[in-house]
């Protein structure tokens, strides 16, 4: 029995030592980071930071944290971050973000309000910290921009992993429902107020090649940019109108797209209607594309659906016959 005791209290002696160097060292190597973007010119500020959650947990709680990359100009605000991971698996992260944040750029401030916000993110256990995958989630969220505009999702899911058998690819889920546009967007694409307020349904899966990996340095140094866009689907229901999308598309170093895509539009008169009210298609040639849509859709038997591909070649883009334009470049600031 004084063995099994010994034992027992020797265990519980080493737990104890081992969460007290973890707690404080999960302490240190946050305070470091912030301290570093500090001397590389970054706006990195917070009230306090402290670890809590023994004998299982390091949960860590940053109050009035203020991060801003003087490089891109993007800020982000927030007036509490907790940092949740179990003390035997430290590589496995839970952010749980306020119900109001504030994202900024150079062009405009958005404040987020919610319900719910999390994410879990799990990384490869070495000092890279390579991305595995992650999932982030939220309910209920208001977006509200010093443009003067509003935007609400009722639920959306944000979610990567590493994509098998290929170097810095990754396989990427969006999925939306019940998004409502601003106000301002609304009546641009719909004047006539005919459309429902609000798209049912928005689903993006797609595999995105980069140029490097997804770890802390790109946080720190540089982000990897896009080399290539495997885009299995793109979903999207708004009253009447389904669209489809499909295709393979290569990103050049420009960030210049090539390939092509394959849309499904059925409905497709309203969403050339949409397209024309949005500026995308130019009032005085609507007539002209609206009869080469015709023809395009008379070729697949049925008027009211429209296949077709969009093309990238040259920088330029074009759907079936019909020059669009510029494409538009693939950037990660």
């Amino acid at each position: 029995m004084r063995i099994i005791l010994w034992v027992v209290f020797a265990a519980a002696f080493l737990w104890a030592g081992y969460w007290f160097v973890g707690s404080r060292a999960m302490e240190t190597g946050l305070v470091t980071w912030l301290e570093d973007r500090q001397e590389e010119g970054w706006l990195a500020e917070y009230t306090t930071l402290n670890t809590r959650g023994f004998p299982n947990r390091f949960d860590t709680v940053v109050t009035d944290l203020e991060l801003a990359d003087p490089r891109t100009g993007v800020a982000w605000s927030l007036p509490k971050l907790e940092i949740l991971m179990l003390s035997y698996k430290p590589n496995h992260i839970i952010a749980v973000m306020p119900n109001t944040q504030t994202i900024a750029s150079p062009n405009e401030r958005i404040t987020i309000t919610n319900d719910d916000m999390r994410g879990s993110v799990v990384f490869q256990p070495d000092t890279s910290l390579s991305l595995l995958r992650s999932v982030f989630e939220i309910d209920n969220a208001t977006f509200t921009s010093t443009k003067d505009w509003t935007a609400t999702i009722k639920a959306g899911q944000f979610a990567t992993k590493q994509t098998v058998a290929r170097k810095n690819a990754h396989d990427v889920l969006f999925s939306a429902t019940d998004v409502g546009p601003s106000k301002n967007l609304l009546a641009r694409l719909d004047p006539a107020g005919v459309l429902p307020k609000i798209f049912e349904t928005l689903r993006i899966e797609t595999t995105l090649g980069f140029d490097a990996k997804w770890d802390r340095l790109a946080i720190e140094r540089a982000r990897p940019q896009v080399t290539d866009i495997d885009l299995k689907i793109l979903q999207a229901n708004w009253g009447p109108m389904d669209l489809y999308m499909a295709g393979e598309l290569t990103v050049d170093a420009a960030g210049i797209p090539t390939g092509t895509i394959t849309v499904r539009a059925q409905n497709w008169r309203e969403m050339l209607s949409v397209a024309v009210a949005a500026g995308a298609v130019p009032q005085n040639i609507s007539k002209t594309v609206e009869s080469a849509l015709n023809f395009l859709a008379s070729m697949s038997g049925n008027p009211k659906t429209l296949d077709a591909p969009l093309t990238f070649q040259g920088g330029k883009i074009s759907f079936g016959p019909i020059p669009l334009g510029p494409a538009p470049r693939i950037v990660i600031r």
